[in-house]
């Protein structure tokens, strides 16, 4: 068979990719030939959407990685059509192109001793074609349509998210499958959804989640390098991750992760974060490409929207000058008690901290010293009471609502903020603390609570009377 003649035949952009047969494996991938659409493409200004070699000329025979860098995604959509002898098909937006990309590979029966063939057809578009997505499998269209359904009907993102995992893990017949976001700049990462199977026990990301393991998700940048996906499957995928990355593989043999597909979840050219499977079904492995490929799209749209709403939320409930919660957002929860949309503990405790001196701060020194002020006392509140709720009430007055600890345990943070606050040039609270033991009204409480610290202000102002007047 005269390959140059055989490629020649096709309109579409198309070449002929080999692959080397190896009695363990596979080796070296090479694009043979190229028809004139696709040799185009490597010439600079050809009017096509990409520069497929990055400015390098086409040469017949070379091994792909002369042109793109080394992609087990790619490899294995070569070698299943190749070596396999299965035609394939995807509809993926490789990170490194603009575009969207149409692929397909049809197997060729051409007797060679050495390598195995198949062609290689792409279509590009700049927007997503929604006619192209027909061209799916029905279980795949079916999968996706599934997961976009239950993600745009739900009043509650964060227990679909966990439905979808667990029909994301279904489909892979995995034995793990999460997602998990990330902050490259803030360097923060973080658990959003998770699904175990029931026979590997107890299996949660969070315990893993540390500073560290930000450099962990961008090493996976590096090796997925513009593609779509990194997907593991053998002896040999993991032998080049080993190459790579050998702090990785060390990883991934002590967690007994044979086989890992993991997708990046892209919005706006910004990677939010990382979807993955561990230990999949290896007979699904196209299947599971071809869903997770499409279906990380929409996901990654739908966590940008509610992480969006996240910040507006938190914009509306957060005093911006303190970064305590505002009046509004104390109100609102307030409300939510007293209606029995929230249940409350037996026991609570309320504490009112009012600023002494900030109206003379502000009249001697500015507006200025007098803010700076208010957010040295939100300091020591943070500080004071760690995992309490705490809201700016007022000008210069905060309310701390606990519904964790004891009446022993709040009463010594209570003692504890008198010490730290007590200058009455510089920090000084007046504060008020009552503590519901038998389920009563939140709002007695928190008259009584306001009672007291008016005393501890009458108290203060007795122990120093040169601040009366300020």
């Amino acid at each position: 068979m005269d390959l140059q003649e055989y490629v020649n035949q096709f309109d579409s952009m198309t070449c002929i990719m080999s692959v080397e047969k190896k009695p363990n494996g596979y080796g070296k991938m090479r694009i043979e030939v190229g028809n004139k659409a696709y040799i185009d493409s490597f010439e600079k200004n050809s009017g096509n959407l990409i520069d497929m070699p990055f400015g390098k000329r086409f040469v017949p025979g070379q091994e792909y990685t002369a042109y793109i860098p080394k992609d087990l995604n790619f490899e294995h959509f070569i070698y299943s059509s190749a070596v396999l002898k299965k035609p394939m098909h995807a509809y993926i937006h490789p990170e490194r192109f603009d575009v969207w990309f149409n692929i397909f590979s049809l197997p060729l029966d051409f007797e060679d001793p050495f390598k195995c063939y198949c062609t290689y057809t792409q279509e590009l578009s700049t927007e997503m074609n929604t006619d192209s997505l027909q061209s799916l499998s029905a279980k795949t269209t079916a999968d996706v349509l599934k997961t976009c359904i239950k993600l745009r009907s739900t009043k509650n993102f964060l227990k679909t998210m966990d439905e979808v995992m667990a029909d994301i893990r279904n489909i892979c017949k995995a034995n793990y499958c999460c997602i998990m976001l990330t902050d490259f700049k803030a360097r923060k990462c973080s658990l959003l959804s998770e699904n175990a199977a029931p026979e590997i026990g107890r299996h949660t990301l969070a315990d893993f989640l540390n500073d560290e393991f930000i450099d962990y998700a961008k090493s996976w940048l590096d090796i997925i390098n513009g593609s779509t996906c990194l997907l593991i499957k053998n002896e040999q995928d993991k032998e080049d991750i080993k190459a790579r990355h050998p702090a990785w593989y060390k990883s991934l043999r002590s967690a007994n992760i044979e086989r890992l597909a993991l997708f990046p979840l892209k919005y706006n050219d910004d990677i939010i974060g990382f979807i993955w499977a561990t230990n999949f079904a290896l007979e699904e492995t196209d299947h599971i490409k071809e869903t997770l490929e499409l279906s990380t799209y929409f996901i990654a749209s739908e966590i940008a929207n509610y992480q969006l709403l996240q910040k507006l939320e938190k914009l509306s409930s957060t005093d911006l000058l303190t970064e305590v919660k505002n009046r509004n957002a104390m109100n609102n929860r307030i409300l939510k008690i007293l209606s029995g949309r929230e249940r409350v503990p037996n026991s609570y405790g309320i504490v009112f901290a009012d600023l002494n001196n900030l109206k003379y701060v502000n009249d001697s020194e500015g507006h200025g010293a007098g803010d700076q002020l208010l957010k040295d006392g939100a300091e020591i509140l943070k500080s004071t009471f760690e995992n309490s709720e705490i809201y700016r009430a007022g000008g210069d007055e905060f309310l701390i609502i606990d519904m964790e600890n004891t009446k022993e345990t709040l009463s010594h943070k209570v003692e504890t903020l008198r010490k730290k606050s007590d200058n009455p040039n510089k920090i000084s609270f007046a504060v008020g603390f009552y503590y519901e033991e038998n389920g009563g009204d939140i709002r007695k409480a928190m008259r009584e609570a306001d009672a007291n610290m008016y005393n501890d202000k009458k108290a203060f102002y007795e122990r120093h009377p040169e601040c009366r007047n300020r």
